[in-house]
């Protein structure tokens, strides 16, 4: 077998995202909660979460951390935003460019085996994702498009959120699939906060944007990391009661619990996130617990502990369920949305 036609059998088989609004996971969540262990603790993150939407007063933020995306759950955390469940996002650069923004594009992720050779797949020009494949050929015209958009901006300090608006301004125009959850996003004023957004395809393309205009002698864009602490503070003082839907854990976790303790800094009275599940296999004895568990969050001020929930399982097998339980319920189209991202429009 030629590479070429190697490469082609090893992407023939593209990862399908679940839709939620085909499933009612209602029954499921509600007969687990009758059972014991991760059943239970999935049961009661189900509950609390509803009761996030069913609060009049809680701004909800999804924080993304890890390849659930990759793996099959594009479409669910896209549906939360379009059906009214989310009002915020923090997540891994990763999670909104190599996956969302590389989909958009019109390409996939492939289904594929962990028991491979990978030396076999760096010559293919394949990355691997556990059991799940990417074309690096691909994902390199995403670096290049990242690129492109930087090159149409003004020089200056962008933080994250207001590059993700652009990118999200860009695919209205040019997504070849449409629908993805940076335009879904940007669509419903939906902020998305990638605090380390060069840790990402993006970096690549925004390092090539920098060398290219230090080259002609010309001021590049830059990431504003600061800004973008100061801006998902600012959400927090404004929507005054928060739930926190977090998958995986790491940096966009930590990030929006922080805002607590920055508000205060700033002077601003603000309670602790009222509202918290988190979907993880870190296990605490690490030392981390990729960020520290929820009650061990409370003692730092972020988290209050009446309605916390740590769930201790692979995310994508669960959020699913979660986000469907609620859909079918309905709750998120009964809420307000709080278009937190026209908070920021003078600075765009």
């Amino acid at each position: 077998m030629t590479p070429t036609n190697r490469k082609a059998a090893l992407l023939s088989t593209p990862v399908e995202h679940i839709d939620i609004t085909q499933i009612d996971a209602r029954p499921l969540l509600d007969a687990m909660g009758h059972m014991s262990f991760t059943s239970r603790d999935l049961a009661r993150a189900g509950q609390i979460f509803e009761t996030m939407l069913g609060d009049p007063a809680c701004s909800v933020i999804l924080t993304l951390a890890g390849s659930t995306s990759a793996g099959g759950c594009m479409h669910v955390y896209r549906d939360m935003v379009k059906y009214g469940m989310v009002d915020a996002i923090v997540a891994t650069g990763a999670s909104i460019v190599d996956m969302d923004f590389f989909e958009a594009l019109g390409f996939r992720h492939y289904q594929g085996s962990a028991e491979v050779d990978d030396n076999e797949m760096r010559g293919l020009y394949i990355d691997r994702i556990y059991d799940t494949f990417i074309d690096e050929e691909e994902l390199q015209v995403c670096d290049a498009t990242i690129k492109e958009i930087a090159d149409a901006l003004a020089p200056g300090a962008y933080s994250s959120r207001a590059f993700i608006a652009e990118m999200g301004r860009w695919l209205k125009a040019n997504a070849k699939k449409p629908g993805s959850l940076i335009e879904t996003a940007y669509d419903h004023g939906v902020p998305i906060f990638c605090p380390a957004f060069t840790d990402s395809s993006a970096g690549f393309g925004l390092v090539k944007h920098r060398v290219e205009r230090l080259a002609a002698k010309a001021q590049p864009i830059t990431i504003d990391s600061i800004a973008d602490f100061h801006e998902l503070t600012e959400v927090k003082i404004k929507a005054g009661t928060t739930g926190l839907m977090m998958i995986g854990g790491g940096v966009p976790k930590n990030f929006v619990q922080d805002t607590v303790v920055c508000a205060e800094i700033l002077g601003q009275e603000v309670d602790m996130h009222k509202y918290a599940v988190q979907i993880t296999v870190a296990d605490v004895r690490d030392g981390a617990c990729s960020s520290s568990t929820l009650k061990e969050a409370s003692s730092w001020g972020k988290v209050e502990t009446a309605q916390e929930q740590m769930v201790y399982a692979e995310a994508g097998s669960v959020i699913p369920l979660l986000a469907s339980a609620a859909y079918h319920k309905g709750l998120g189209e009964q809420r307000p949305r709080r278009r937190f991202a026209e908070l920021f429009q003078a600075r765009s």
